[in-house]
């Protein structure tokens, strides 16, 4: 059977899963494993969680209380970026998520984000952790 061939899109799919933070949210989620049920995973298939398309998007309601999927994906993050953080700066850290008033409808945007919680690729999942973990490492240098 022919291998699919190797494009652009896969090379930066690699570089991503390369990124020194995907790397600690990879050990994150092997860490939680404890049956063995993922061993034999690469990280793309551990990370496929994450990776939420449009028209997931589209079709995911957003009423009611986010699945379990959707709250594990947003803890095992910003757990990692806090991880991260702590990895590059030597100051502990945890995660601190914040909630904002979605307006006039009185909801909050925060269960909007849950419910949507994700990235369109590895590169986008790989940029917005490195952003927050270079963000927070520099306000502490500072």
């Amino acid at each position: 059977m022919p291998h699919a061939p190797v494009g652009p899109v896969v090379n930066k799919d690699e570089e991503a899963l390369a990124r020194p933070f995907v790397k600690c949210l990879l050990r994150l989620i092997r860490t939680q494993d404890s049956f063995g049920l993922w061993e034999g995973n690469s990280d793309a298939e551990l990370l496929a969680e994450f990776i939420i398309t449009k028209e997931q998007q589209c079709a995911t309601p957003l009423i009611g209380h986010p699945d379990s999927d959707a709250l594990w994906r947003l803890d095992m993050f910003y757990t990692a970026v806090a991880l991260a953080i702590e990895e590059r700066s030597g100051v502990s850290t945890s995660p601190i998520i914040g909630m904002k008033p979605l307006g006039a409808s009185g909801g909050w945007s925060f269960y909007r984000d849950v419910h949507l919680f994700g990235f369109e690729t590895f590169r986008e999942l790989a940029e917005a952790g490195t952003k927050l973990v270079d963000d927070a490492t520099a306000a502490i240098e500072a």
